[in-house]
Formats: structure tokens, C-alpha cells, sequence
């Protein structure tokens, strides 16, 4: 079947939308929509008599998911429930000692800032860097690093500003001076290729449900096998034991694996879902849904080079942009216009002081001529 073909079936979007958000929540693909009617109703019928066949299931979605970021095993794959658990995990497991900082920008979603900021207790600094700063936003961060910096967390592809970082140059740099290097890569999981390995990142996270096409409420966390047990455990519960089953053991050994990081039941009707998801991806290939999206994206940027008065906060020439274009317009209220749009069926978010358009690779060229044909209407 080709992709045409394919997206055809996957994506049965309502015509009357113009859907440009994925960097906020992407439309399920039908394929999602039918595992998630199947488990419900298998659920409906047999209970959890199917159980054992669920957790194949579960063991299916980590090797998806090892295979998505490359990581070196299946044991480094923890599934949480939402990006802000992983990061809370590591800032709340670190070893803090009081002068210790952590580096970042200061453009990063709440939950790549709030985690951090609450190291303050342990006299721990956070330094929200502009990427503005110096010759370019991976030298800005780097610059501010020093003998106390203990984490560098930055997130892969900004949510607001849509600027794409050279995360192996940062990696490099912080395993070069022993800095703990900490990607959110919510943004590009699902739409650009990804190497933890190759970016030597000691940790990573995401939600499912903006490019991998998954839903709400699961999330992958990736810890480097080497400092897994270093951080402090604060959640618990059964499930992240060594001798789990075992639910007569008095033993708390907790598991050596990211499961460790599992404190309870996981989310098995999101673990059908998010597997059925990677599957398309995974069908598709990663390669060809990033030169989808950057396509997608370069097209857009042609067609908003046209709007006079038009200013781009996010980068406009390759390798900088991934799958987000945010823009202003000189002289027009850019929440209202966002109003306007949204009450049009166009379908984006207002982030960063302007509109963020966030087209997967599956959006057509109609979908985005058609959706600068409606905002050409207010402006």
C-alpha cells in the first residue's frame, strides 16, 4: 500500500477542519481508534481474562519505543504517565548537594521548568538561559555551564518558538564534563529520527499524544542504564519490585530495570493504543515521516513569505525548524486572530506572542493551502 493510500485509511479527519496542531494533540489514526474499541471491548466481555496476553502486548510497546530512540535494551524503557513524571522523577532522584545548578533555556514548557525550580529547597539554582545569547542557542547553553552544573535539560525541539537543537553537540559537551544531560523531547518524538545513544543523553521523555499519534496518560522515560540506580526513589508501589507477582514477599528490592521507576498497575488501555500508534509509524518509517513534515513545513514557510507584515519567531531555514512554524503579524491581535481562526475550524494554538501552525506528515498540501486561504481572511 502507498503512504497515500495510507494515510487515506488512517486518517478519516473530518472535512470541515483544518487540523494544523500536532505539537498540542494529534488526531488519533483509525488503526488506534480500533485497538482502543477491541481492549474496551474485550474488557466489556471477558474482564482481564486475557491478562497474560496484555502484558505481551506491554513487552511489544517497549521494544517500539527502544527501537524509536535506539536505546542500548528494553530495560531502559520506563512507561509513566505524562512528561512531567519523568522530569520529576530525575529532578526529585538527583543527589542535590546546596550549590549545585542546572542549566537551561528559558523557553522550556512548564514541566522542563517547574521540576527544576523546585530544587531550590536543596539550594540548587536553576538558570533559565535566552538562546538568543551567543553565537547560537546550544553555545548560549553551553557558555552558562560550569563546575557546579549538575544537569543541562533542554528540550528537543522548542513547543513555542519551534527551534530545533544540535543535541549531540550538547551531549557531547556534557558528557565530556560530567554534566547529567536531560532531553524533553515531546516535539520531535514521532517526527524526526531520534539516537539516544548517539546524542549521549542520560535521560529522555515523552508524552504519546502530540507526534507519536497516541493518546493522553502514557509516556516513555529513558534513563542510562549506568546511573539508573543513582537516582532516589520517591514513588512506590508493587509493580517496581524485583519479585513482582510475588505479592506475599516482605523483600522491597526494587527492580534493576526502568521498571523500577513503576510504581503501580500501568495504563494497559493506553499501552494498546500507543503500540497501535508506532505501529503506523513504524510502517511508514520515521525517515519518510520527517521529510513529510519538513516538507510540509517548508511549503508553509513559503506560503506565510507572502503575507506582508508577517514576522517568524521560529527559525525558517534547514536544519533549525522541525515540525513547528509560529509567526506574527504586525499590527493584528494575535489572540483574536487565533480566536477567529479556531471559530473558522482551523485548528492551531497561540504560543510564543503568535499563531503555531504544526502540520505530521500526513497533511496534505490542500489542508495547508486551504488553511492560509482562511487566514488571509483577518489580516
Amino acid at each position: 500500500m502507498s503512504i497515500e493510500d495510507l494515510i487515506n485509511k488512517e486518517f478519516p479527519l473530518d472535512e470541515s477542519i483544518y487540523y494544523l496542531n500536532h505539537a498540542a494533540v494529534s488526531p488519533w489514526p483509525q488503526r488506534t481508534a480500533d485497538a482502543v474499541c477491541q481492549f474496551a471491548n474485550e474488557n466489556t466481555r471477558l474482564g482481564a481474562a486475557n491478562y497474560l496476553v496484555w502484558l505481551e502486548k506491554e513487552a511489544e510497546l517497549r521494544q517500539q519505543l527502544k527501537r524509536l530512540i535506539n536505546a542500548p535494551s528494553v530495560d531502559d524503557i520506563s512507561l509513566l504517565k505524562n512528561t512531567s513524571e519523568a522530569l520529576s522523577v530525575v529532578a526529585e532522584g538527583i543527589d542535590w548537594q546546596s550549590g549545585d545548578n542546572i542549566v537551561s533555556s528559558d523557553e522550556e514548557f512548564p514541566s522542563n521548568r517547574l521540576p527544576w525550580l523546585a530544587q531550590a529547597i536543596n539550594g540548587v539554582e536553576f538558570k533559565e538561559i535566552s538562546l538568543s545569547n551567543g553565537t547560537s542557542p546550544e553555545a548560549a547553553l553551553i557558555d552558562a555551564c560550569d563546575d557546579k552544573t549538575r544537569v543541562l535539560t533542554i528540550s528537543s525541539v522548542q513547543y513555542g518558538t519551534g527551534k530545533c537543537h544540535n543535541l549531540t553537540m550538547l551531549g557531547e559537551y556534557c558528557h565530556a564534563n560530567n554534566i547529567l544531560f536531560c532531553v524533553d523531547a515531546i516535539q520531535s518524538l514521532g517526527a524526526l529520527p531520534f539516537d539516544c545513544q548517539a546524542i549521549k543523553a542520560d535521560f529522555v521523555m515523552a508524552d504519546a499524544h502530540k507526534w507519536m499519534l497516541g493518546p493522553e496518560g502514557i509516556a516513555i522515560f529513558y534513563c542510562k542504564a549506568e546511573i539508573r540506580n543513582l537516582l532516589n526513589l520517591h514513588q512506590f508501589g508493587w509493580h517496581m519490585v524485583k519479585d513482582v507477582g510475588n505479592y506475599d514477599s516482605k523483600d522491597s528490592n526494587y527492580a534493576e530495570t526502568g521498571r523500577r521507576f513503576e510504581c503501580g498497575s500501568p495504563n494497559m488501555l493506553g499501552i494498546h493504543a500507543l503500540s497501535a500508534s508506532l505501529s503506523l509509524i513504524e510502517e511508514v518509517g520515521i525517515e519518510n515521516v520527517s521529510a513529510n513534515i519538513i516538507n510540509n513545513i517548508s511549503y508553509l514557510i513559503d506560503l506565510l513569505r507572502n503575507i506582508p507584515e508577517l514576522t517568524f519567531i521560529s527559525p525558517t531555514t534547514k536544519p533549525h525548524y522541525a515540525g513547528i512554524v509560529t509567526f506574527t503579524i504586525e499590527g493584528i491581535n494575535i489572540p483574536e486572530l487565533y480566536s477567529k481562526l479556531m471559530k473558522n475550524k482551523l485548528i492551531c494554538a497561540n504560543r510564543a506572542g503568535g499563531i503555531r501552525f504544526s502540520p505530521h506528515f500526513y497533511t496534505s498540501r490542500k489542508t495547508i493551502y486551504n488553511s492560509l486561504e482562511i487566514l488571509s481572511l483577518y489580516i
